[in-house]
């Protein structure tokens, strides 16, 4: 009797590494997307907003109104041209409240902070609530859900802080 439950506990101990594994990998694979969706912002290229997202792309935006793909990267477009015609920067970084996946599908949720320069210096800083679903499209993976929310400008640096950084895998394996 002892040996069958060693077995049986020594099995579940195997699968649960196993999932645990199978979750950061697919962790490290997300954060892919979202190192595009910085380098998006960084150089202001909607081409790369383009790859990132499905072209079934739900995008719902303040809780006002909800947009298509060909919308959604159209208004990038038009607001990263203007971006580059006004000498602005833009910079954007997440941090995570939550962060779950199986092999398909994901859901992330968190704060984001976009910091914008304009080329008189002035620095304007926003931060949001978002929640992004990505789905794999084949092996890769897209954002397919796209909320966010400043929640009446109620968001801020505390809230951001409190978030977890996007390499903080820990945060998100551990049970």
């Amino acid at each position: 009797m002892f040996k069958k439950l060693s077995l049986v506990l020594l099995l579940l101990i195997g699968f649960t590494n196993q999932i645990n594994a199978q979750y950061l990998n697919n962790l490290k694979q997300i954060n892919e997307v979202w190192d595009k969706f910085y380098q998006a912002f960084d150089s202001l290229d909607q081409r790369l907003m383009a790859e990132i997202h499905s072209k079934k792309l739900i995008r719902i935006s303040g809780g006002k109104r909800i947009i298509d793909y060909d919308t959604y990267i159209n208004n990038y477009k038009i607001t990263f041209e203007n971006a580059k015609n006004d000498s602005l920067t833009n910079t954007i970084s997440l941090r995570f409240f939550e962060r779950i996946n199986n092999d398909s599908i994901a859901s992330e949720r968190g704060i984001y902070k976009l910091v914008r320069i304009k080329s008189n210096l002035t620095k304007q800083t926003y931060y949001g609530k978002f929640h992004v679903l990505l789905k794999k499209e084949g092996d890769i993976w897209k954002i397919f859900m796209d909320y966010d929310s400043n929640e009446a400008n109620s968001i801020g640096e505390k809230d951001y802080l409190k978030a977890f950084r996007i390499h903080d895998f820990d945060k998100f394996t551990s049970n």
